[in-house]
């Protein structure tokens, strides 16, 4: 995109007001007073300066009279809006906001602590609105418009944006911004309330004696933020490839592949899907495959490595249970081109899915594990998961919080086996179940 076409002056709309009629009168004068073909030469953090530099020197020569507050303001509002995101600049800089939604120019809602709430800020105008969709997705050489009006981008610092727009939506242009999400460690969760000691415990053996592990839950449970910090966990010798739609994975281990699909072109082509990325991950001699989100058929893709040869891969699945879980990898898996049998199908699942670890977040905001479940059924048997840990919810107490315990049962005899095979020692809180009879009786609670 052009220097000329990013620092643009659109039309303005009546609506405005005084303090948007200043920002476009000073945005132009800019505009008048830079050299474009200098400009273009220069990195954004220089660029930045440059204007806000040539700025303060237009506002002190021109007026008005300002307070050193408000000259900041309207040199960062100006600013903003020629080279930034205008109004959600500063929302993109406040790393409390996870999620940011603007639903038409009039309400912009963010998501703060797993709450969401409205700010009191609009656009100028539909036109406002637009330009910075447009702005957006020409980062990524895509197109919005009625054609084309739907869009996934993401912003150069990573953030993920889905874009519709009419005659999809009817509430006007719909702009939703999903922030990057901040590494955590395991221990950083447990202090959230995300887990205890004694899962972080069980899941550290899991991982390093090389089980299959898919993370599970709903929007917004925290799944990509729990895959991050449970690959933390994997040795550091290991070769590790990680496959995203959009690169989010913060991998800290030295021996590390990033993989990340591409979306087609404005001509329809060029894509390159995970399911792309899976199969020729196969060919790269990876100890560990993580997948940020399994959607397609490339779950066939991964399901076949899992168990064939990769053990300890990670990859996470939208689903509301463990049991959910397995069903959705069955129908993703279903989608593939290739045509296989449903019976072939189960066994694949049976014998690659090793443990389901599945998150929600409550209504108070708060995001946990709620259960862990091995896998216990084999070939064709029908599918059966044992739960070695849960979350107990209690209500919403006076404080608007939701309290609760964690319980642990024992685990089967065979994933106590294959730990103590890895060298990886025994949860103490867990115990092995004493037999099968001790097993179906959990199953029926």
């Amino acid at each position: 995109m052009s220097l000329r076409a990013r620092i643009n002056t659109p039309e303005e709309n009546g609506n405005r007001g005084e303090d948007g009629h200043m920002v476009a009168s000073y945005r132009a004068k800019l505009l008048e007073e830079i050299d474009l073909a200098e400009m273009s030469s220069l990195a954004a953090a220089e660029r930045r300066a440059r204007l806000e530099r040539v700025l303060g020197h237009i506002i002190s020569r021109e007026g008005p009279v300002l307070s050193t507050v408000e000259r900041a303001q309207l040199i960062r509002r100006v600013v903003d809006e020629a080279l930034g995101l205008g109004i959600l600049e500063p929302l993109l800089e406040d790393a409390s906001i996870t999620e940011i939604m603007v639903n038409g120019p009039d309400a912009i809602f963010v998501e703060r602590g797993g709450r969401v709430e409205q700010l009191p800020l609009r656009f100028a105008s539909n036109d406002q609105l637009m330009q910075t969709i447009e702005r957006i997705v020409s980062t990524v050489n895509r197109r919005v418009d009625e054609s084309n009006p739907m869009v996934d981008a993401r912003l150069p610092s990573g953030e993920r944006v889905n874009v519709i727009i009419p005659p999809l939506s009817l509430t006007g242009a719909t702009l939703t911004i999903r922030r990057f999400p901040r590494s955590f460690t395991l221990q950083e969760l447990i202090g959230l309330g995300s887990l205890d000691e004694h899962m972080l415990y069980l899941l550290a053996g899991l991982v390093q004696a090389k089980f299959n592990l898919i993370v599970s839950g709903a929007t917004g449970t925290g799944k990509t933020t729990l895959l991050n910090a449970l690959s933390g966990l994997i040795p550091e010798r290991e070769r590790i490839i990680t496959i995203e739609d959009s690169a989010e994975l913060q991998l800290q281990q030295a021996h590390v592949i990033r993989l990340e699909s591409r979306p087609p072109n404005v001509e329809g082509k060029g894509q390159v899907s995970i399911r792309d990325l899976v199969r020729n991950s196969l060919r790269m001699r990876p100890d560990r495959i993580v997948v940020g989100e399994v959607r397609g058929g490339e779950s066939l893709d991964m399901l076949q490595a899992m168990s064939t040869g990769h053990d300890g891969s990670l990859a996470t699945v939208h689903a509301n249970s463990a049991e959910d879980a397995l069903m959705r990898l069955q129908t993703l898996a279903s989608m593939s081109d290739v045509e296989i049998p449903f019976v072939a199908l189960h066994d694949q699942i049976n014998s690659a899915v090793d443990v389901i670890v599945q998150l929600t977040r409550f209504a108070d905001g708060a995001r946990r594990i709620t259960e862990i479940a091995l896998m216990d059924s084999h070939g064709s048997d029908p599918y059966r998961l044992v739960t070695v840990a849960r979350f107990n919810a209690q209500p919403m107490s006076s404080d608007g919080r939701i309290h609760g315990a964690f319980e642990y049962y024992p685990l089967p005899r065979r994933t106590a086996d294959r730990l103590y095979m890895a060298n990886q020692p025994l949860p103490q809180a867990f115990g092995i179940a004493r037999s099968a009879d001790e097993l179906a009786t959990r199953e029926a609670r």
